[in-house]
């Protein structure tokens, strides 16, 4: 069972961290809004996953490998988006993590993979206790999707600091743990 003080703070923790890493420049808009339903919202999916001995968090990032998306995260690199794109969800999900450490010491996060959105029905199979999905523009342009399923081994709620986030720049260090 995760409680609604819980829930308000991971989406919290997910909104900053979104608006915070998933931008290629700090300058640049995340607008982010609920969907309803589980439909995909894009053809590729990448998978990071939050783990504590309470809950595991997974967040799915959605994508279509198109122009824009291509444009805006490789640019002119000789690179394949996926691998551009799990690099950003990454620096995503660490944001998240940095926040969600506050309250459980405990966590681990793994390593970001790529899976077929036609994965996304089997979510259902983990039981979820939480599941919520967002459209995402990205700097007006780039159109992403997003879902947060949680799944609890015991009763979860917290509430998150609604202090400003202090956003940490980072080369991308391994944080071993």
């Amino acid at each position: 069972m995760i409680g609604t003080q819980a829930k308000d703070s991971i989406e919290r923790i997910f909104f900053a961290a979104a608006r915070m890493r998933l931008v290629t420049d700090a300058q640049h808009s995340c607008e982010i809004e609920p969907r309803a339903g589980d439909a995909p919202q894009g053809e590729h999916l990448v998978v990071l996953t939050i783990s504590s001995m309470q809950f595991r968090l997974l967040l799915l990032l959605h994508f279509e490998d198109d122009e824009r998306t291509r444009r805006y995260y490789v640019g002119d690199a000789a690179r394949a988006l996926t691998e551009c794109f799990m690099e950003f969800g990454n620096l995503c999900c660490g944001a998240m993590n940095q926040r969600l450490v506050e309250h459980f010491p405990d966590l681990g996060m793994s390593t970001p993979y790529a899976l077929s959105s036609g994965c996304l029905p089997y979510l259902r199979e983990l039981k979820p206790d939480y599941v919520q999905s967002y459209a995402l523009t990205i700097d007006h342009d780039v159109r992403l999707g997003a879902t947060l399923c949680v799944c609890t081994q015991a009763p979860l709620d917290f509430v998150a600091s609604t202090a400003a986030v202090e956003v940490h720049d980072s080369a991308g260090e391994l944080e071993l743990f």
